[in-house]
């Protein structure tokens, strides 16, 4: 299951036996590969094509052309979900403040220094937990104030790791 936002409207997506249901309503539509980037597609009896303009991975947004009209279309996967469902979504805090610790581990790396100047999604340290390294990565743009943790320390969860 996912869900997509277009034009602030929000559809929950899945695909079930080979059918896509928006919203819990199967949707009967023809579907058409034109080329890698454009579909042809009934749907009610209208005849649409759309073509894949941009794709971005990290934002998990795509821009279409319907016809001849842009849309973005915003995405989030059954984990965006979750985390929002759980409140550990960053897309409600407000300025950057602080990076805490998601879960108990052990810092294998620093990427940065007080002073350093980082933007979302840049790598800030690395962290080992359940014999895996995790890469955390600055949920927003700021200036690095404090790094309140050193190489080789172990750390709880929700442990203050690096300050703005």
């Amino acid at each position: 299951m996912f869900s997509v936002t277009i034009q602030n409207k929000t559809y929950s997506v899945e695909n079930a036996d080979q059918n896509i249901q928006v919203n819990g309503k199967t949707m009967d539509w023809d579907l058409k590969w034109i080329s890698d980037r454009k579909i042809h597609l009934i749907f009610e009896n209208k005849s649409i094509e759309a073509e894949l303009i941009s794709f971005d991975k990290e934002s998990k947004t795509i821009q279409i052309r319907l016809g001849d009209k842009v849309s973005t279309l915003s995405i989030k996967d059954r984990f965006d979900i979750l985390l929002e469902q759980l409140g550990m979504n960053n897309n409600n805090a407000g300025a950057l403040k602080e990076i805490k610790a998601p879960m108990p581990g052990l810092i294998l790396d620093l990427k940065v220094k007080p002073g350093d100047e980082v933007k979302k999604g840049d790598v800030v340290l690395i962290l080992e937990a359940m014999k895996m390294e995790n890469s955390i990565k600055s949920p927003g743009d700021g200036v690095v104030k404090a790094v309140k943790i050193t190489l080789k320390q172990s750390v709880e969860k929700n442990q203050v790791l690096i300050q703005f």
